[in-house]
Order: C-alpha cells, then structure tokens, then sequence
C-alpha cells in the first residue's frame, strides 16, 4: 500500500465546534461542511458533529442529497440558495432549508407549486457584493416571503469579505448595514465567519457559522490569540520512498529549479500534486521528517516530492513524513504555496484515503 494518506481526527473536530460554541454561548451554532467537509468527509463530519451543531451548511443540493441519503437528519442550509426552480421541490421533498439570494430565487419561490412549507433564509449583500439582496430591499423580501404560503423565512443573514484583518473597519461597516437593514423584522440574524466567530464577538447574533476554523487551522493571522486552541483535524501524511547523495552543483526536479549549493542528501516522499500537496509550493517550504523540519527542494511532481535531508539525522526508506497537521498548520504549507489553508484543504482529492479516528 502506498503510504500516503490524510488522517482524521473526528475527536478533534468535536473540540474545534466546541471552542467555536464556547466563543459565541448565545448563539446557534450552523457548522459549514461544505466542499466534502473541507476536504475532510462531509458525512463523518456531519455524524460526528450532530450532537453538538444546531444545524449544518452546504453550497449544493447534490452535497445536501449526500448528506440526507447518508442519514443526516439535521437542519441543512444551501448557502447558494437554488440554481433553477425544479431545485426548490427538491429542497422541500428533503427537508432543507434554502438561502434566497437575489430577486430571481425569490420570483422563483413565490411562483413554485410545492406540496409543504420551505423553510427559508435571506441573504443580505452588505458589502462583499457576490451574493445576496440589497439591503434597501430587506423590508420588501421578507414581506413577500411572510406572504407566499409556502415559505417559511427563518433567518436574515450576510457574509463578511475581510473578517480575517481585524485592524480594518470593513467588518464594523458591514455589521451596521446589516443591523439597520434588519432592524423591526421578525428574523433571527447571522453573520460570523469563522474568523468573526473567533475575534468578533459583536458579530456573533443569533447564528454563528464557523468553517475553517472547525477543521483546526485559525483563519487570523498565525500569532493572534484568538486562534489558541484550535487542533488540526488533518495529518496529511507519506512516507520516505528513497534517499540519494548528490555533489554540489546538482539539480533536482523538474526544471532544475533547485540547485544544490553543498553535497546534499536528498529524500524522495510519495506525495505529490494529485494527493493534494500543491505543485506552486515553493522550495524551502518546510516539511516534516521524523518529526523534524526539512526543506522542499525542488519541483512538485504529480506523486513526488524531493525533500533536502542533509542536516537531520540519517533519513532512510519508510521514515514517517507529515505534509501539514501538528507542527506545521496546513497555513504555513499554503503561505509556501501562494495560497491558504481553506484551499489546500477543500482540494484534497479523492485518490488520497482518509483513516478516521476519534
């Protein structure tokens, strides 16, 4: 069996919503578990979280068909609301709940025939202009919505575009747009991300809905306090396939990217881009080898990478090597990548096997 694999901690995961509802103690928890769980397994997420979430988020009606068929029987919200009007029978028949989004999917449900009620949300656009009704037109959604007998409006709710930089004034800006937007409507009202569950406490409402943050890697900057806590869920994880001595001088990889600068050992691990571990991670990105930091060295190759192993203690085939998890936040690997941990992880693929515990 080929070494890699990501392991799964589902106890981990029950301490991160934990953490996440300790945070916020007044408010609903709705645990995002989108994009397969982040990667990590919708399904085991959803079973492993349905004593303690409230409810659970999804984009798509096929994500929210996987989770029902599977048993999932906690309220679940499409966060992207309906692509076309055959997704609202859909909808109702599975008992979900639909985010109405703009003025097409609310024409679209005041005109659909459906045998019962369907529950509802209605996204505001506040500020991060990608989803969601204008504010100004709030009044006039939820009144439309409270007079279509099939409608069930529970919950207003808009989304922060830059909750992670807390020294700007966006959040604070958009909250006040959303606050007076809703203000007289008979709804409950959500708004934390998990970076304003974690450091925004003013934005917490009646809903929290933390992603990221679930899966253990803090969404804030590395060293902020407010991300303490949080215990990474994944350990993707290989092992060493060979180790070479080169002279200096040498490249390695693809394109010779990397030059050795020194006589150098280098450790060949099996994972590459199609397990998941980015092709645009840059040499120097640090790995874990027994437990110890080395440097990438050189190109991702498909189901490769070359690790420089000069400096740790003698490395030899089958020695454990971790890609992200304890030691090293899946964000430090993206920070190495050009990119953030929530891609990293939402991209996992399919070849790569998950191993549940906990």
């Amino acid at each position: 069996m080929r070494p890699t694999r990501a392991r799964i901690d589902l106890a981990r995961l029950r301490g991160n919503a934990a953490l996440a509802a300790a945070r916020a103690p007044t408010s609903r928890l709705m645990a995002v578990i989108k994009a397969d769980g982040y990667g990590h397994g919708a399904v085991a997420a959803a079973r492993a979280l349905e004593a303690s979430a409230d409810a659970f988020a999804v984009a798509t009606l096929d994500e929210a068909a996987a989770l029902r068929d599977a048993g999932i029987e906690a309220p679940l919200l499409l966060l992207e609301g309906p692509f076309e009007p055959a997704d609202l029978v859909e909808a109702q028949a599975r008992d979900l709940t639909v985010n109405i989004t703009g003025p097409e999917q609310l024409a679209w449900l005041e005109a659909a025939r459906l045998p019962g009620p369907l529950r509802c949300w209605l996204k505001l656009d506040t500020g991060m202009h990608r989803l969601g009704l204008d504010p100004a037109d709030a009044r006039d959604a939820w009144e439309r919505l409270a007079a279509c007998a099939h409608a069930l409006p529970e919950v207003a709710c808009t989304h922060f575009a830059r909750a992670e930089e807390l020294d700007r004034p966006e959040t604070g800006e958009q909250l006040e747009r959303f606050l007076a937007a809703t203000r007289g409507l008979p709804l409950a009202l959500s708004a934390a991300n998990s970076p304003a569950v974690l450091a925004r406490p003013d934005t917490h409402l009646d809903w929290i809905r933390p992603g990221y943050l679930l899966y253990g890697d803090t969404p804030l900057p590395r060293n902020h306090p407010a991300g303490d806590g949080l215990l990474p869920v994944m350990q993707f994880e290989s092992a060493v396939i060979a180790v070479r001595e080169i002279p200096a001088g040498d490249a390695v990889g693809y394109g010779g990217s990397w030059v050795a600068g020194r006589p150098s050992r280098i450790a060949t691990v099996a994972a590459g881009y199609a397990d998941g571990y980015p092709r645009t991670t840059a040499s120097g990105t640090a790995v874990l080898v027994n437990g110890q930091r080395a440097p990438l060295a050189g190109r991702v190759s498909m189901d490769m990478i070359t690790v420089d192993v000069t400096d740790l203690a003698p490395v030899q085939v089958g020695d454990p090597v971790r890609l992200w998890g304890d030691d090293l936040p899946v964000g430090e690997v993206a920070e190495g990548s050009g990119t953030t941990g929530y891609e990293l992880l939402a991209g996992m693929p399919a070849r790569t096997p998950r191993e549940y515990t906990g």
